[in-house]
């Protein structure tokens, strides 16, 4: 390892520092100036699909470099953001049925499945570009959320369903991912905006999912049901290529809700309910994680968790040490707790080692359980996002007590 020794990991300059190394990796690649921006690089930042635009990576963007202004109060990193919303309402909104493609090729709809996943990072570009002061971003806050409840919310269930037609039948699986990014859109959207309705709405979300659907499960967090909300154990049992709906425990989502959690409980004044559940179940669910899914042969946590406690798939995501390094960091902030330092510092120098390009910026998407490297034949390779890296760093930061500035 290099000058970054585990003592660095703790320092603010160290997590600022490598913010800004993905900031550049991604400023200097992926801004297309015909529109948006590009989806799937390679390792060095050369594109490999210029064509193909997916709604989750085109908003995420926008969110990326509203982070990125926070960061550095740079302009060009808002006009970025506002590019990004520009492709948003311009190709992925399709006026007709009045949703949004999830999949676009130059330009053109080649999926138009209107996914509450997908409305959810709507939300969260929008509430994010507001947070950054473009003005023009509040009405699609208001719009965004409207949408989500003509479409998918479930008054009885207290949660929303997943996916319908552009015609807007709604199919019958119910999944819990699309309610934690939701849950993450609506925390985003009120800080932007001090709605309560907005909190109130990621209050009911996290309580539903994480004690009334985790109760089905052991405590666990399943990510599949049927159309009442009973937990559908077989659905993806044998197709592990979807990506956003795999099978079995998601030691990445189990880490990702704690940190939703502590990041409500920050708002307690103005939750409905007493918010003294919170912390304990943020670290309920981080504490029945990572032993279960830390590898110890090889390091880092494992992508997938069967039923019985065992390993389903322990592929190491770069998304799952970002998620849970914040978390760690947050709930040792919180609670005191010398531990988690440990974990939050455990996975650093893993990530360092295996997943960060240090010199060049980005982190590796996948690694095999033995750490070593997938090709084009695990799509999509190289480097897509870095939403995920920048979120870690942005709570990183609040609970080093340096957190990024408001610029709004």
């Amino acid at each position: 390892m290099t000058a970054a020794s585990a003592l660095t990991y703790r320092d603010p300059a160290f997590v600022q520092q490598r913010l800004q190394r993905d900031i550049d990796f991604f400023t200097s690649h992926a801004f297309d100036p015909k529109g948006g921006f590009f989806h799937y690089l390679n390792d060095d930042g050369s594109v490999y699909d210029a064509a193909s635009r997916h709604l989750v990576n085109s908003t995420r963007m926008v969110f990326c470099h509203a982070l990125a202004y926070r960061q550095s109060g740079k302009e060009a990193h808002r006009e970025a953001a506002r590019h990004g919303l520009r492709f948003i309402e311009e190709k992925h909104w399709q006026a007709d049925y009045g949703g949004y493609a999830w999949v676009l090729n130059d330009g053109l709809p080649v999926d138009r499945t209107q996914h509450c996943y997908g409305l959810a990072f709507v939300l969260l570009a929008y509430a994010h570009a507001f947070d950054i002061g473009i003005t023009e971003a509040q009405d699609g806050i208001g719009a965004t959320f409207a949408l989500m409840e003509k479409l998918f919310w479930s008054e009885q269930d207290g949660l929303y369903a997943d996916e319908a037609t552009p015609g807007g039948e709604v199919a019958s699986y119910r999944g819990q991912n699309a309610n934690m990014h939701s849950c993450e859109a609506l925390l985003a959207a009120f800080e932007a905006t001090g709605e309560l309705r907005y909190l109130h709405r990621a209050e009911r979300l996290a309580r539903n999912i994480t004690v009334r659907q985790a109760a089905l499960a052991n405590g666990w967090i399943w990510e599949h049901y049927h159309a009442d909300w009973r937990i559908d154990w077989d659905y993806n049992r044998h197709d592990n290529t979807n990506m956003f709906r795999p099978w079995g425990y998601q030691p990445g989502h189990m880490t990702e809700w704690a940190k939703l959690l502590l990041i409500l409980e920050r708002h307690a004044a103005h939750l409905q309910e007493d918010a003294g559940w919170l912390v304990p179940r943020a670290q309920a669910l981080f504490d029945a994680t990572i032993p279960v899914a830390w590898d110890q042969q090889h390091g880092g946590l494992v992508y997938g968790i069967a039923p019985d406690m065992q390993v389903c798939d322990g592929d190491k995501y770069f998304w799952v040490q970002a998620e849970s390094m914040a978390t760690a960091a947050l709930l040792a902030q919180r609670t005191g707790v010398e531990l988690y330092w440990e974990v939050y510092e455990g996975l650093w120098a893993y990530s360092m080692a295996q997943l960060i390009d240090v010199e060049r910026g980005g982190w590796y998407r996948i690694l095999q359980r033995d750490n070593t490297r997938y090709g084009p034949e695990k799509p999509p390779h190289g480097k897509t996002d870095f939403y995920h890296p920048l979120g870690a760093y942005l709570e990183s930061l609040q609970a080093l007590g340096a957190p990024l500035p408001k610029r709004r």
